[in-house]
């Protein structure tokens, strides 16, 4: 079955970095977009990055230029790389894929950025 197992996530002072890992299994990983996406305490999940099977990115305004997503398709993990971090992304960061119209989620991992 579709497994999504993120791991990185911390504790870190603003402005300092995380790597963030997603290692998926059960699926033909290479042929399926990835997002991740995050959840703050109160607020609605909100997606952060995606990359298409060609590699192909977007992100969300509030993290351009700070973020990276890449993707390993012999590893069959994605990344998201956090730069520059900032108290506001504060989050549950969760890894995404959608399967035949359904969505597949991991169990999320925490990012806390202290001022």
């Amino acid at each position: 079955q579709v497994q999504l197992v993120e791991s990185g996530g911390d504790l870190v002072q603003a402005g300092g970095s995380l790597r963030l890992s997603c290692a998926a299994s059960g699926f033909i990983f290479s042929s399926k977009a990835m997002g991740w996406y995050r959840q703050a305490p109160g607020k609605q999940r909100e997606v952060v990055a995606t990359v298409n099977s060609g590699g192909r990115t977007n992100y969300a305004d509030s993290v351009k230029g700070r973020f990276t997503i890449s993707r390993d398709n012999v590893k069959n993990t994605v990344y998201l790389q956090m730069d520059s971090l900032k108290p506001e992304d504060t989050a549950v960061y969760y890894c995404n894929t959608r399967i035949y119209f359904s969505d597949y989620w991991g169990q999320g991992t925490q990012v806390t950025v202290s001022p």
